[in-house]
């Protein structure tokens, strides 16, 4: 068996998880999963199978990367012998191949200190939104600036590293990458299937809140490393504020103060999803629905980016964006 230990994060994920657990029971030296606060009987599944459970203290805001934090320690103090560590969110269901594919990689491959895979969302002909996910994380094979949620990653690197910065209630893993590479590593996505995610998004809301998330993550990430060489979600920022509020609003201003003619510049925007569909990257199927919810998801990034900034400017801690 590998000298891997598994970190599963979730909170009430259900039946979700039991799957994420069983596909990784028996192949991998230590398993963790870390609770955040369920009330469905994720806690027992867990414990059913055998697998160490953390209940993260509910007095302390939750993030994602504080409860990946309290498992990988864990699990340190457990064993400090682990080479690698896998993170897998509750709602995924690892592939069998994946852990001998990545361990492999990594042991052939000392510059690394992360590798991942193709996270493929499970369901994607239950909506558009999980086709949105399912797209999303189509991203180029070889070396890259980050990792998802889903990654296996050497543990002396990711302790010299202090592990997540668990004040960051989203991008924790590009902001983790960013250190990494700084110190000299490089990070790798294989061309190999890692895991089945469940986003479990069939309305408009769901999609908001988790594209407003995103627009959060932008924001925090732009700010801690923006004025790096990194530029760090520098030009996603930039972009929200631009479609989401500069764009709109002045043409609104043109409109009232010279001339209603100028509200026809709003014909930018049905011309940008033309100019995505036509010459974008994601030449799919669903290449024009795809468009049209790129741009229209710069105004609740505008909508995360507003808040961030409100939460630096008053020193408030921001929690978790849910969208399911």
């Amino acid at each position: 068996m590998n000298n891997i230990g598994v970190v599963v994060i979730g909170r009430n994920e259900g039946p979700r998880l039991l799957k994420c657990l069983q596909s990784l029971v028996g192949k991998a030296k230590s398993i963790v999963y870390v609770d955040s606060g369920s009330t469905d009987d994720s806690v027992a599944l867990a414990m059913g199978l055998g697998v160490h459970v953390i209940h993260l203290d509910i007095q302390i805001p939750f993030t994602a990367a504080r409860a990946r934090n309290a498992g990988a320690y864990y699990l340190y103090q457990q064993d400090n012998s682990l080479d690698y560590v896998q993170f897998v969110d509750g709602d995924c269901e690892v592939v069998e191949s994946w852990l001998d594919q990545a361990s492999i990689f990594l042991n052939t491959h000392p510059s690394v200190a992360v590798v991942c895979g193709r996270r493929r969302e499970r369901y994607p002909e239950a909506s558009f939104y999980n086709l949105l996910c399912d797209i999303e994380w189509d991203t180029p094979i070889g070396n890259t600036n980050a990792c998802g949620g889903d990654a296996l990653m050497r543990y002396d690197a990711f302790v010299s590293e202090s592990g997540y910065r668990e004040d960051l209630i989203a991008g924790e893993e590009p902001e983790l990458c960013i250190r990494f590479r700084l110190a000299g590593y490089k990070i790798y996505r294989l061309e190999a299937e890692m895991t089945l995610h469940d986003a479990a998004m069939t309305s408009f809301k769901q999609w908001w809140m988790r594209t407003t998330r995103g627009g959060y993550a932008f924001a925090q990430g732009a700010y801690l490393h923006g004025r790096s060489t990194e530029k760090h979600w520098v030009a996603e920022s930039k972009r929200a504020w631009l479609w989401g509020a500069i764009i709109p609003v002045s043409i609104c201003i043109l409109s009232v103060l010279i001339n209603a003619f100028f509200l026809f510049l709003f014909l930018i925007y049905p011309i940008q999803v033309i100019r995505i569909a036509m010459f974008g990257k994601n030449q799919h199927q669903a290449k024009w629905r795809y468009a049209f919810f790129l741009v229209l998801g710069k105004f609740p990034e505008l909508v995360g980016q507003v808040k961030f900034l409100w939460h630096l400017f008053f020193n408030i801690r921001g929690n978790l964006i849910e969208y399911k």
